[in-house]
């Protein structure tokens, strides 16, 4: 097993303690109290962690049948659509499903007594995954730009950013005031998908080709709520919170850089990926749309891993992810045109190579920890020490 944690990180998890705070009134007011009743009916045998990867799988059964359908975000393009019924219907009720788990762990974790920091890393992990997931089988919805209706490859690679950069701030946030402050966009995300999905299930992909209000679509309207949202709530709520800690002397980070190298990976990692975009000779987005953007959704996950490892257990992340530097290659070779036509094929192998790290990543991880605190993954029974 490869050891991804180091000793000092391992423990560092030996004294960790969660800390969060939720003020968002979707989920404080409507959506806990349905939480508390559902998570009555778990039996108290069931680990805590179980339910977490269970939400998981059921966001990617998900996803790869959306793509079975709709595998260059088309089939939504045409009236009627080429995506049955059913699978929309479907798709609202995993994205339900999946939810409600990813809602009720860590309260089953409290219930059962068996909160660990594997817990909280386990589910803040799949989550960093699950929120590209989540964003990419929305795009089916909407369809890709076809001269009359939906929206352009790049519009998608922007949408993806901004929410990965917003999952992104409410952990660097929490790198540095040590309280993982809820964003308010994960509960409204959610009940928009699940409302998205019935409503084309219902309706059908009509909806969403004809103009909403003034004109506009409604795939326009969430857009400009997206980088509203984004830019005068949730990003400035991150900036407060940060400097709030700095005045009464609680920040965990001493130093300007010790604070802001959290950002740097990602931010090298988003650049890196949008100069191909923009000087792909060969349009690799416009061609191979939802490949890219998987690739893009992995290498983000594994680089914001990292950073809650280090949140979690008080240590530095390194100032570059080594995930930068097979990038910047293959990212010279594409827009250089030493690729040539090999551009989709070389896209293709690493992507199944960024993906198979990650999984790889997160399997070692996992043992890591479990075999440190002692604990199994998905059991609630103690490890038998030898």
């Amino acid at each position: 097993m490869w050891r991804y944690v180091s000793a000092r990180q391992l423990h560092g998890f030996r004294h960790y303690t969660y800390s969060a705070v939720d003020t968002n009134p979707l989920s404080v007011y409507i959506m806990q109290p349905i939480w508390n009743k559902i998570i009555e009916i778990v039996p108290l045998w069931i680990a805590p962690n179980l339910l977490t990867f269970s939400g998981f799988v059921m966001i990617l059964v998900n996803y790869f049948l959306i793509s079975f359908y709709d595998w260059d975000y088309t089939a939504s393009g045409t009236s009627p659509g080429l995506v049955p019924t059913w699978v929309w219907l479907f798709s609202a009720f995993t994205t339900f499903c999946a939810y409600a788990l990813d809602s009720i762990d860590g309260k089953h974790a409290r219930r059962t007594q068996s909160s660990t920091p594997l817990g909280e890393l386990f589910d803040h992990g799949l989550d960093s995954w699950a929120t590209s997931i989540f964003v990419l089988s929305f795009f089916s919805v909407c369809s890709r730009d076809n001269g009359k209706t939906g929206v352009s490859v790049y519009t998608m690679y922007i949408y993806l950013s901004i929410v990965l950069f917003n999952f992104m701030c409410s952990h660097w946030e929490k790198y540095n005031t040590g309280v993982l402050f809820l964003p308010w966009g994960y509960d409204i995300s959610q009940v928009v998908l699940i409302a998205s999905y019935l409503l084309t299930g219902v309706v059908g992909v009509e909806v969403w080709q004809k103009p909403f209000l003034f004109g506009y679509y409604i795939t326009d309207a969430l857009v400009i709520l997206l980088i509203g949202f984004s830019l005068f709530l949730s990003f400035p709520q991150t900036l407060y919170n940060i400097h709030r800690a700095h005045l009464k002397e609680t920040l965990k980070n001493d130093s300007l850089y010790e604070g802001l190298l959290p950002l740097v990976s990602p931010l090298l990692l988003f650049i890196l990926l949008t100069v191909w975009v923009v000087l792909s000779p060969g349009n690799i987005l416009a061609k191979q749309p939802r490949l890219f953007l998987w690739m893009v959704g992995v290498a983000f996950s594994n680089v914001i891993c990292r950073v809650i490892i280090c949140q979690m257990s008080s240590t530095q992340p390194d100032l570059f992810h080594w995930f930068l530097f097979p990038l910047a290659l293959v990212v010279y070779a594409a827009i250089s045109g030493l690729l040539g036509w090999m551009e989709e094929a070389v896209l293709a192998v690493f992507t199944a190579l960024v993906t198979a790290a990650h999984v790889h990543y997160g399997v070692c991880v996992g043992r890591q920890l479990s075999e440190h605190l002692n604990i199994y993954i998905f059991s609630l029974k103690k490890r038998v020490q030898e």
